[in-house]
């Protein structure tokens, strides 16, 4: 289960400004190491869910190759990810708000891998934006995209907690692995957690997750906790269908009730 090896030259950098550190927390990564498991559905509700809990929360498409939280909550921003990169706003100036469910959003560029190739330098320079950002709000939710490409590390180094998003594919599984593998040999952040998604049961959802955690622990001599679970829900694909976030369309669901419970216990730390 190693990663493939990384042989893109490295970029120039650029004179950087003075570091900018985010309390414990309050930047969170939400990654997969590969694709159709969730992982912005997860996002999406998360950020909703510390919203409902009254803290202003952002939510950053960092999918830089396949941006759809836009999709997903049916709105189309004036500006995006790509007029920031383009230098034509500033980061901030791209958040806007969402008004049902109560947090901010700084969309991708829909429907374009333009940004999946733009320099690490830049990106480097776009997580310390997110950074100086984080002082206006109490948590910032990055979904990152797919994968574990040198784009996709460099923008999680923004964050301070990362959640893996797995299922119980084989290859979830296994890329998840490779996430884990890289953040750690890279140090990207000290606080890595799992969260299962869709799992048929409560119990299949510590299955796998001790299938992860075992392999965490006998190879890379780490301990990732478990974020939570969130069980099959046929009201998931619902709400992504009708671009209405699970928390309005459905709250007492299932899926609702278990990323709700995930960011209590982000809260409680």
């Amino acid at each position: 289960m190693s990663p493939p090896s990384d042989q893109t030259p490295s970029q120039p950098r650029l004179p950087t400004r003075p570091a900018v550190s985010a309390k414990r927390g309050q930047i969170i990564a939400v990654a997969s190491g590969k694709g159709g498991v969730g992982k912005t559905f997860v996002s999406i509700t998360l950020a909703h869910a510390f919203a409902r809990r009254g803290l202003k929360t952002l939510l950053f498409d960092g999918d830089l190759g396949l941006a759809n939280v836009d999709i997903q909550l049916g709105i189309m921003p004036k500006f995006d990810l790509g007029a920031v990169i383009a230098g034509k706003v500033a980061l901030n100036q791209a958040a806007i708000k969402y008004d049902v469910g109560g947090f901010d959003v700084i969309a991708g560029r829909s429907g374009s891998g333009s940004l999946a190739n733009i320099p690490l330098s830049r990106l480097q320079i776009l997580g310390e934006d997110l950074a100086i950002l984080a002082g206006r709000y109490d948590r910032i939710i990055i979904d990152l995209g797919a994968g574990v490409e040198k784009s996709v590390r460099q923008l999680a180094k923004a964050a301070n907690t990362i959640l893996i998003v797995t299922s119980d594919e084989p290859t979830s599984l296994t890329d998840a692995y490779a996430f884990i593998k890289i953040s750690t040999m890279e140090r990207t952040a000290s606080d890595i957690r799992i969260i299962v998604n869709a799992a048929n049961s409560t119990r299949e959802g510590e299955r796998i997750y001790q299938t992860l955690f075992k392999a965490c622990q006998g190879f890379l001599k780490i301990s990732p906790p478990l974020a939570g679970i969130v069980r099959r829900d046929a009201r998931v694909r619902e709400s992504i269908r009708n671009q209405t976030p699970i928390l309005v369309r459905s709250p007492s669901s299932e899926a609702a009730v278990d990323v709700e419970a995930i960011a209590d216990r982000l809260v409680a730390g």
